[in-house]
């Protein structure tokens, strides 16, 4: 071991520092794999061994760059906290400003993970907790029956009220964990599986889809995930995308009421039930926003206070049943919170990580192990902004935990298979 692979600790003797040295990537490795599995049932346990990978990527060595989006990214910091303090409620929008922290993963990952084993243990590892967390909605879905049934009120609404949420706080939640978990092991399977696991690997997959189709969530099981999957089949083998319509026909066919009559709403909601118009609501005062402030927008956590005096006059009151905490939608909520230019750097920062993606996978230098972190990659960022149209999915510390781990996984294996750093 040379000196300048040494941890810098200033104060210990040579065999204490040497010690430290060779449990340093060990304990890096372990505490960023725990941060980014744990994140899918405790945002506390994450965070917290978040911040201790933090501390060790400060007191370790400087042996890696960080991803090339260090400037869209700085300025999306910079724009969101000058938002912040020119909302004229500074202190109300600290909860956006602590969330930055989250970004604090793009660095752990970078500084912990080597190689695409690593990201394909990972994803097994979601997979085993997303595979629970269904079981644990199963349950839920069997409750939330048997209930009904006895109040004789099997209806639409009643299961609507209240979806199954696994280990999340909420169905939204539950629901992007699960499609970026299924996507990343379709890309596996697809790309990278052995034989020997792929009769289990296709029933987890299996589970995670049926979870996801009685989350109800019609965002993710309706457009997020069928884009991603169509763009997997089509990097696998093109004619596979004839599979589409008969996945969707089986599944439509075989699915309980609820989410047949959840499918149908997309073009005949059952009133305030189905969100449609509560959303254009939402879209309508988001638009007002982004024009009267389309600097610095009116503010981190501003949107739920000031709602109300940006719903145009012409739409009609009370406002459809729903939540407007939020816009239900990443491009209308960062423009109209933080202003258009914040919305320019993360979309810059996120066609940053496409741009390189795709041309590392032109240059044709990509083993099948690093092929399926990166088609799966580029899946979940197709999933991920087609859901953002109507949710604000980006906003769950969950949901933007288990993205940067993804995206900055597929830095770890360019830089393995070209020997360069990034």
């Amino acid at each position: 071991m040379t000196p300048a692979d040494r941890i810098p600790i200033i104060g210990f003797s040579q065999e204490p520092t040497a010690f430290l040295a060779q449990h340093y990537r060990p304990a890096l490795f372990g505490v960023a794999f725990g941060s980014a599995v744990s994140i899918m049932g405790s945002i506390a346990v994450s965070q917290i061994l978040l911040a201790a990978g933090l501390v060790l990527v400060v007191l370790g060595p400087r042996q890696v760059d960080l991803p090339p989006v260090r400037l869209p990214l700085a300025l999306f910091f910079t724009v969101t906290v000058a938002a912040d303090l020119l909302s004229g409620h500074p202190l109300a929008g600290l909860p956006q400003i602590r969330k930055l922290f989250v970004f604090g993963m793009i660095v752990v990952v970078t500084y912990a993970f080597d190689n695409a084993e690593q990201i394909r243990n990972l994803v097994i590892a979601w997979t085993g907790v997303g595979v629970l967390a269904a079981g644990v909605g199963f349950a839920e879905v069997l409750k939330r029956h048997k209930e009904a049934l006895s109040l004789k009120w099997n209806t639409y609404d009643y299961y609507l009220d209240d979806r199954i949420k696994g280990f999340s706080s909420h169905w939204m939640t539950f629901g992007a964990e699960q499609m970026i978990t299924l996507l990343m092991l379709f890309s596996f399977l697809l790309f990278a599986c052995p034989r020997s696991w792929r009769v289990l690997g296709w029933c987890c997959a299996a589970v995670l889809w049926v979870s996801l189709m009685l989350g109800l969530t019609r965002c993710i099981f309706l457009l997020g995930l069928p884009l991603g999957m169509l763009y997997l089949l089509w990097s696998f083998k093109p004619w596979t995308v004839v599979m589409i319509p008969a996945i969707a026909l089986v599944s439509y066919m075989s699915v309980p009421f609820q989410v047949r009559e959840r499918v149908k709403s997309v073009i005949t909601p059952h009133g305030d039930l189905d969100s449609n118009a509560q959303r254009s609501v939402s879209r309508l005062a988001g638009w007002e926003m982004v024009k009267a402030h389309p600097w610095f927008g009116v503010g981190p956590e501003q949107i739920r206070p000031q709602f109300d005096s940006y719903v145009p006059k012409t739409v009609h009151r009370p406002l459809p049943h729903g939540w407007y905490g939020h816009l239900h939608n990443i491009y209308l909520q960062y423009a109209a919170e933080r202003g258009i230019a914040a919305l320019v750097f993360l979309m810059w920062m996120i066609g940053k990580m496409v741009y390189d993606i795709t041309s590392h996978l032109r240059s044709g230098d990509v083993t099948p192990e690093s092929r399926f972190v990166l088609h799966g990659t580029i899946a979940v960022i197709i999933s991920v902004l087609a859901e953002g149209f109507f949710e604000y999915n980006l906003g769950d510390s969950e949901v933007l935990t288990m993205f940067l781990v993804v995206t900055t996984g597929a830095y770890v294996v360019m830089r393995r298979d070209t020997r360069r750093c990034y």
